[in-house]
């Protein structure tokens, strides 16, 4: 049988005092808040760390999208602008005015040019 003296007593959690104490002290902030949560505290730290991350890697791809967009857009012109000098020098007037400014000796055919057949 149990007497009161052999009932074992649990030992009571001693309080620090009273809140307003706990609070200008910050046993309430290093015990109460930190400890218990200190788990959900390091998860929110990693996922505040890859939202940053992510931030400087969208805004490096942004940057590097719009620096090619620009490179693309000179490119274009200056292709626009090599193939009219392309179709400028190609036409036959032209072609037949370098030849005779460079002294090639070559002259333009005056009939059709003809198909040779040979029997066998």
């Amino acid at each position: 049988m149990n007497t009161p003296e052999q009932k074992e007593e649990k030992p009571k959690k001693e309080k620090h005092g009273s809140f307003m104490k706990e609070l200008m002290s910050g046993i309430i902030f290093s015990d109460v808040i930190i400890l218990k949560n200190l788990w959900y505290i390091i998860f929110l730290t990693i996922l505040g760390a890859y939202y940053i991350g992510n931030r400087f890697h969208a805004e490096r791809i942004t940057r590097e999208s719009t620096r090619l967009s620009r490179e693309v857009k000179d490119l274009k012109a200056e292709a626009l602008s090599v193939s009219t000098h392309l179709m400028s020098v190609s036409r036959q007037s032209e072609v037949s005015r370098m030849i005779s400014e460079r002294g090639l000796g070559l002259e333009e055919l005056r009939r059709p040019p003809y198909k040779l057949v040979v029997d066998k």
